[in-house]
């Protein structure tokens, strides 16, 4: 127990307070604390108190890249100053209390909290949102000293696309708190998950297939801005396509009841132990029934997570202000709290903390990953689950669905590595009319020959092609390559026994990322928004080697061979960086395009 820690029992003054609006616990039948209530009559009964500001991870969404300066110590809340403003809330009718971070379960002292919570009088639920790295050692403390609710941040359930998220290594251990925590009994394990364009809302399928056996409820978060997190309107996945893309696969899929107060729509799938939410506070707001109040670890009261307005209850309570009044200082923060936040557009431009520096709503999520990420195809290979995708893309790189065949024993489960879905068919658009002055980027003479090269002037020097002039049309290219490994780093790979890890998850991760960014590659190319992308690895054991196939789709004025082959090529190096080690006579050949749609010719390499 720390030596700050005092009984926290009411006080005289609060008890014996001539106050009409003050809340008395056990009498159900007075009105709900006026202090704790805003003048749209929303009623706060749970409160989320940030512990400290430190993390152990770095999640690109929660905290700038540089980090973020921390509070000194003696500017944040001591233990006895949490306890204190805890029982005040609980006394005015807070039932619920979540701890969060940064990460909750480095401070110290957390599980004298959890326990000195426990002991106030109308305190239903306690609960903690965790990044799940030190979960597994110290859950069966967490529950004898009183926790009762569980959040788990993860996005993603590939180890390394983890790490390139978090910038720290540490699925396992995630994975492992998961697992403890349905050990336990805690029941249901929620797992929250930051769904963000093109690096995981390809991964929403197999996020919703850890619901199937195991009471697992998984909440996608719509990606939000705070400062530092470098957010954009084309990162966020609504929770309204994510729904859809779900109901693609499971059209049984039935919307579950909810509390009034619940900030996740909730969807089972029938027959699913789990049931899967959906937190849309960018595209469909819940502010209507918002019931929370965010203490930071420094003391400032904030009475929406995205507003910019705080009040600082530290310096009243070191300035020696009674209950009484504080009290009215938090009352008079409720009652302005507006009927809701600004929008996503106008929420992007307003000055905020980054998330890490505010009681934190992190995602998280996971399974054994040989379950989830290798599964079956027809026929007599296998595939492997790891499709990345981007704007557009709605097979959701799972193919957990299709495994209804046993796998014949004598196959490799890393033979055939591939997207989830094929290359779309040819988009059936008439080519559109040029108009006279635009330059062509397919400019032919009447026999099909090519009259110049069309990133030069007249004078032959380099220059873009103006495309202003073409109408957009739907554009498709695939590319390949071949990466000649030689025996001994192919029987690595295959095994995922290389040392620098699963070089096929980085290879594919690699390609999409470069593919988004062919403009800053290639000088004269034109930057362009992808609908989607993918990067297909298939083994070749008679050969030793790995065939790297990229596919993109755009609707734009140019086409989108370059991106293909950009994500082709950047595998194969890939795959070249994680085998060097082993040896350095590789050979990265077959660079080629295979087809292209959509411009003023199509182009389908011959077999």
């Amino acid at each position: 127990m720390c030596a700050d820690i005092r009984p926290i029992g009411i006080t005289n003054e609060l008890a014996s307070s001539p106050s009409t609006r003050s809340r008395v616990l056990k009498d159900d039948t007075l009105p709900f604390s006026a202090f704790l209530t805003d003048s749209f009559g929303r009623r706060h009964s749970y409160l989320r108190i940030s512990l400290t500001e430190k993390c152990n991870l770095r999640c690109q969404y929660c905290m700038p890249e540089e980090g973020v300066k921390l509070t000194p110590r003696a500017q944040l809340l001591t233990t006895a100053e949490v306890l204190r403003l805890a029982r005040l809330f609980v006394h005015e009718g807070v039932d619920k209390i979540r701890l969060t971070g940064g990460e909750p379960l480095i401070r110290p002292d957390v599980l004298d909290i959890i326990a000195e919570l426990r002991k106030l009088e109308g305190l239903k639920t306690i609960a903690v949102t965790t990044n799940g790295m030190n979960l597994a050692r110290l859950l069966p403390k967490l529950k004898d000293s009183g926790l009762d609710l569980l959040n788990i941040s993860l996005d993603t359930l590939i180890p390394a696309k983890f790490e390139f998220i978090v910038r720290r290594k540490g699925f396992h251990k995630v994975m492992e708190g998961i697992d403890k925590a349905l050990e336990m009994g805690y029941n249901p394990v929620k797992v929250n998950c930051v769904v963000m364009r093109g690096l995981n809302e390809d991964e929403i399928l197999d996020f919703v297939a850890l619901t199937e056996k195991k009471p697992i409820e998984v909440r996608f978060i719509e990606y939000m801005p705070f400062d530092g997190n470098k957010w954009n309107f084309k990162k966020m996945v609504s929770y309204q396509e994510m729904l859809d893309c779900i109901k693609q696969q499971w059209p049984a899929l039935e919307m579950v009841p909810t509390g009034h107060a619940d900030t996740a729509k909730g969807y089972k799938v029938p027959g699913f132990a789990g049931k899967v939410g959906f937190i849309s506070s960018m595209s469909d707001h819940f502010c209507g029934s918002c019931n929370r109040l965010r203490l930071t670890a420094d003391g400032n009261l904030k009475v929406c997570l995205f507003g910019n307005s705080e009040v600082s209850l530290r310096d009243e309570l070191r300035s020696g202000a009674t209950e009484t009044q504080l009290l009215d200082i938090i009352g008079a923060a409720v009652g302005r709290k507006k009927k809701q936040h600004a929008g996503m557009l106008n929420l992007s431009k307003m000055k905020n903390r980054p998330m890490i520096l505010i009681a934190r709503t992190r995602p998280a999520s996971g399974t054994d990953t040989a379950r989830l990420r290798y599964a079956q195809t027809s026929g007599s290979l296998a595939a492997r689950s790891l499709s990345l995708g981007t704007p557009g893309y709605s097979g959701s790189g799972s193919l957990l669905q299709n495994s209804k065949a046993p796998l014949p024993s004598n196959h490799s489960l890393r033979l055939y590595h591939r997207p989830a879905s094929s290359p779309p068919p040819p988009a059936q658009v008439p080519p559109p009319a040029e108009s006279p002055g635009a330059a062509r980027a397919d400019a032919v003479d009447a026999d099909g020959d090519a009259t110049r090269l069309t990133h030069t002037d007249a004078d032959g020097r380099a220059a873009m092609v103006d495309v202003g002039g073409k109408a957009p049309t739907r554009r498709t290219a695939s590319a390949r390559a071949t990466v000649l490994l030689g025996a001994a780093a192919f029987r690595l790979l295959r095994d995922n026994q290389l040392a620098k890890g699963d070089a096929l998850a980085v290879a594919q991760l690699a390609g999409v990322m470069a593919s988004k960014r062919t403009a800053e590659l290639v000088p004269l190319c034109h930057p362009l928004p992808l609908d989607h992308a993918a990067v297909g690895l298939e083994l070749d054991p008679a050969r030793h080697a790995v065939v790297v196939t990229a596919s993109c789709r755009t609707t734009g004025r140019t086409g989108v061979e370059m991106e293909a082959l950009t994500a082709a090529a950047v595998a194969a190096l890939t795959l070249y960086d994680m085998c060097k080690a082993v040896s350095h006579d590789i050979v990265i050949t077959e660079v080629q395009l295979v087809h292209k749609t959509g411009g003023k010719r199509d182009f389908q390499r011959a077999p």
